[in-house]
């Protein structure tokens, strides 16, 4: 994994997001408008966190999050998602 030079503030991470599903399970490729976006990914840059509230997830923890949570950015031609520690919804 190289080095992300971004660095989140207060208690948000950012998330790489895993890949779309590109075959279902009965082997049938799932062409790119029907692919659903992927709602869990890792965590690759995690904020200093709040005052008296440390931040649980670290950087490299696989995570699942909400459908619709984070802000889509793109460094270096990657695509991240920054979102609060809050929309994680579990560490797997």
């Amino acid at each position: 994994m190289t080095k992300i030079n971004v660095r989140p503030l207060a208690d948000r991470v950012m998330v790489k997001p895993a890949e779309a599903e590109t075959k279902t399970a009965a082997g049938i490729i799932i062409p790119d408008t029907a692919k659903e976006k992927p709602m869990k990914g890792e965590v690759v840059a995690v904020g200093p966190g709040k005052k008296d509230e440390p931040m649980t997830v670290k950087v490299g923890d696989k995570v699942l999050y909400g459908k619709y949570s984070g802000t889509e950015i793109n460094v270096d031609s990657e695509e991240y998602l920054i979102m609060r520690e809050s929309d994680i919804y579990a560490i797997i």
